[in-house]
């Protein structure tokens, strides 16, 4: 096992700042409990847009330099979590962030949504083999909010997860290998609710100019899909709100409130949900696992 540690997760995220907003208390548990956490990051993120105003022009109809500045961004994001395994899909640059969906950046050729899911699954199929993770969590079949990137990189992932346990499957990218549980990034809606009803207090999110409303958080469902859930220590939620912080292109952190580009706040979850999608049930029927991990045979 290259000598790696017993327990290995693998997120696998459309661009830097994703894996922060959605699993940030996630990796900064396992990683402080010595689980081997690796991400893989699908894109550079050139096409977002900038929040400071001394930064707009690395945006790309600017200088067009932003995934280098999104590149840093993520390893100092990475140093709050402790995730020392972080890599890009294919090398840096290998895809490009497509752009919002419809959006003309979604039909050029290096655009990841354009990108063959064989062909960019094969790149993960090699990360998989060689970290060999129990553990995928990835985006549902919608991405979460219908992103082409995040839509591609559940397809790549999904994929690879099932290219890297054929054994006739490139032998040269490692020996098969069977993850044992898979994860779709999920929020349940009371929670949401209860997030934004929290907000709805005076005063309480007044580093904002207006609130987001529960539609603009990404992969909501109703409770009774959620099937596990992660909460952190006190520990963990203050690296995930460092590790947002890091990412300062792209989000606005005040205390247990953020907004991404639109200067809309939203609650911090320091609780993260997940349903799980394959793989045995750490938790009797109709109970939540507590851990990623559960079932397991490690």
């Amino acid at each position: 096992m290259n000598g790696l540690p017993a327990r290995r997760l693998l997120l696998v995220h459309a661009h830097p700042d994703d894996e922060s907003i959605n699993n940030g208390v996630t990796m900064a548990k396992y990683a402080a409990e010595g689980v081997h956490v690796t991400l893989v990051t699908c894109t550079l993120g050139e096409e977002g847009e900038v929040i400071p105003p001394a930064l707009a022009h690395l945006a790309a109809d600017r200088d067009d330099t932003l995934g280098a500045h999104r590149t840093a961004e993520l390893a100092d994001a990475m140093a709050e979590l402790g995730v020392t395994d972080h890599r890009f899909l294919g090398g840096p640059g290998r895809f490009r962030d497509s752009g919002m969906m419809g959006a003309p950046q979604n039909d050029r050729p290096e655009a990841f949504w354009s990108a063959d899911v064989d062909e960019a699954a094969a790149y993960l199929v090699e990360v998989v083999r060689e970290v060999r993770p129990q553990v995928l969590v990835t985006y549902d079949p919608d991405g979460g909010y219908g992103h082409p990137d995040h839509i591609q990189a559940h397809r790549v992932a999904m994929r690879a997860a099932e290219l890297a346990a054929e054994g006739a499957y490139r032998r040269d990218l490692g020996d098969p290998h069977t993850i044992e549980k898979i994860y779709w990034n999920r929020v349940p809606r009371s929670v949401v609710e209860e997030g934004f009803a929290a907000l709805r207090a005076p005063g309480a999110a007044a580093a904002f100019p207006a609130l987001a409303t529960p539609a603009d958080v990404p992969g909501v469902v109703e409770d009774g899909r959620i099937t596990t859930e992660i909460a952190g220590e006190d520990r963990h939620a203050a690296a995930k709100a460092a590790a947002m912080r890091a990412h300062a292109t792209q989000v606005a952190v005040a205390g247990s409130v953020f907004a991404l580009s639109n200067d809309l706040a939203q609650p911090l979850l320091t609780r993260e949900f997940y349903e799980r999608v394959a793989g045995p049930p750490g938790a009797p029927a109709g109970g939540r696992e507590h851990d990623l991990f559960a079932g397991v045979g490690v």
